[in-house]
């Protein structure tokens, strides 16, 4: 519960003082590990101490400052428009690489990970974040197109990636779903695994090419 608490708190922390984002962000983790070890403290035995903290850290850099990438994107000039590329070009690679897979997947990707993956979906995604990032400078038109162009190669790339990062997070804790909620869908975390590597990925490429 402290990790939930402090991983959602650190995009507000990167909302509310975002002109000096890095210096606080620092401060964040440093005082959050602190805590941790002081919740530690409190136990009554010292077994998994150590495992505990790395994990509680884990989740909070891994799902809670990766999402903050989204709150700097945000605050780019056009910012919003960037978001909307940036969630658009993310689940439309989602999304093909479901319906590509399902109906022409036959070689697996990486079995052990996530036996449902194909190569062929992964290539049906891959297009379909390419598609979609062309067809956003309709609305992002003071982008040249090499931009538009290779900010849909790395999107595509890394949304799967984060897809695979989750599904062997999940084979790690033999679990189907994330969690009970969306199960339909594998779980919350499955809903935003992939855009958990889009958002650091494309924030970093724009303040190369801006």
């Amino acid at each position: 519960m402290l990790g939930i608490f402090l991983g959602a708190m650190l995009p507000y922390i990167t909302y509310f003082y975002r002109p000096t984002g890095g210096i606080w962000e620092a401060l964040f983790f440093i005082i959050a590990l602190i805590v941790l070890f002081i919740t530690q403290f409190t136990r009554k035995e010292n077994q998994n101490a150590v495992t505990l903290i790395a994990l509680t850290l884990f989740g909070i850099f891994y799902v809670g400052w990766f999402f903050t990438f989204l709150v700097k994107t945000r605050f780019l000039e056009d910012g919003h428009k960037l978001v909307a590329y940036l969630l658009l070009v993310t689940k439309a690679g989602d999304i093909g690489a479901y319906l590509v897979g399902t109906r022409f997947g036959r070689h697996r990707l990486i079995p052990r990970i996530s036996p449902n993956k194909s190569v062929e979906g992964a290539i049906g995604g891959f297009l379909f974040s390419l598609i979609f990032a062309l067809i956003s400078r309709s609305y992002l038109g003071w982008m040249s197109f090499s931009v538009i162009f290779m900010g849909g190669v790395l999107i595509g790339i890394f949304a799967q990636l984060g897809d695979l990062a989750e599904s062997l997070v999940k084979r790690d804790y033999q679990v189907k779903d994330s969690s009970p909620f969306l199960p339909g869908l594998g779980g919350m975390l499955d809903v935003i695994d992939s855009l958990l590597f889009t958002a650091p990925i494309f924030y970093i490429y724009l303040t190369i090419v801006m």
